[in-house]
């Protein structure tokens, strides 16, 4: 049985942003990471990426999808949000991790509040971040206790992604109508403005600032 465009939209999307996960955390385990500790911490958390990855991709396969096809159309979003957005150095990198790609994912996670509850149920197995969370909130604050200097600089950083990743987010739903229906019916405005749903992804994102230290 096929399943909605707005719905295979969203878990073609989110499988290409667990993929990406999984490339840049192995990534950046191998080249940022200043301790094995940290590297195998952070190869764990992305292992743990590509097996969402794997329930997405079987998930779209029932659905009657092709994973391939429906990741397609967001490859060039995501790939230049990655580009434009590369740490420099191990505390940016777990700034991106927590900051940069959890307000993102929240952005999906509201796409997903008025679906069916196995779409809804899979879509929060997957979008969990704690085990994040916690490693790229220990990492950083342990930073800036040992150089409060790079507080202001990982703000900075922290601003800039968040406003990278709204820009990203925003052209991915324009480019696919059926995504964007999704968005704005999470939201229980029809095709009013998306300016909500990002003050509402901004609050989020300030938690997770202050938790930083940041």
């Amino acid at each position: 049985m096929k399943e909605s465009p707005g719905v295979v939209d969203l878990l073609g999307v989110l499988a290409y942003a667990e993929l990406s996960a999984y490339a840049r955390m192995t990534e950046d385990a191998a080249t940022l990471a200043p301790s094995l500790a940290d590297r195998a911490a952070l190869s764990e958390l992305a292992v743990t990426e590509y097996a969402h990855f794997r329930l997405l991709r079987d998930r779209l396969i029932e659905l009657g999808a092709d994973p391939d096809a429906a990741m397609a159309p967001f490859v060039g979003a995501l790939d230049a949000w990655h580009a434009q957005t590369r740490p420099a150095d191990w505390l940016q990198a777990l700034v991106k991790t927590y900051v940069g790609d959890g307000i993102a994912l929240d952005f999906y996670r509201e796409a997903a509040r008025l679906l069916d509850s196995s779409i809804v149920k899979l879509v929060d197995e997957v979008l969990v971040d704690e085990e994040r969370s916690q490693f790229a909130v220990e990492r950083v604050r342990a930073g800036i206790e040992a150089e409060p200097a790079a507080a202001g600089r990982l703000a900075l950083w922290a601003r800039r992604l968040v406003g990278e990743a709204l820009s990203q987010g925003q052209q991915v739903a324009s480019a696919r109508p059926e995504l964007a229906l999704l968005l704005m019916e999470s939201q229980g405005e029809g095709h009013a403005d998306i300016s909500r749903l990002f003050a509402k992804l901004t609050e989020a994102h300030n938690q997770r600032m202050a938790a930083m230290g940041l």
